[in-house]
């Protein structure tokens, strides 16, 4: 079983969340379909823009432990390190092309 750490965002250089899961594609469809009142529900928080695979929780879970002290600018680095553009990569997961 793969298990992902993500950053999700409102858009470009917005507000940002990090969360954990071992089901990626349904997780980030929770986040989009504000399925539970919450941080991303409350500021709209929904666009995958970040993500990495590992193979085991307690890995995962040290890398967001991790992250989560990391100073904002550190994460946006990241982000534009993977996806430059800010893109939604919610459809890299599901096919999703948006409507």
């Amino acid at each position: 079983m793969a298990y992902h750490v993500y950053l999700l965002a409102s858009r470009r250089h917005g507000t940002l969340y990090l969360g954990v899961t071992n089901n990626l594609a349904r997780r980030v469809h929770e986040h989009r379909s504000r399925l539970s009142p919450g941080f991303t529900a409350t500021y709209g928080v929904t666009r995958l823009v970040w993500y990495e695979t590992y193979d085991r929780i307690v890995e995962a879970i040290e890398r967001e432990k991790a992250l989560k002290k990391w100073r904002r600018d550190w994460k946006i680095r990241l982000i534009e390190a993977m996806n430059p553009d800010w893109s939604d990569l919610y459809g890299t997961l599901t096919g999703w092309t948006g409507l």
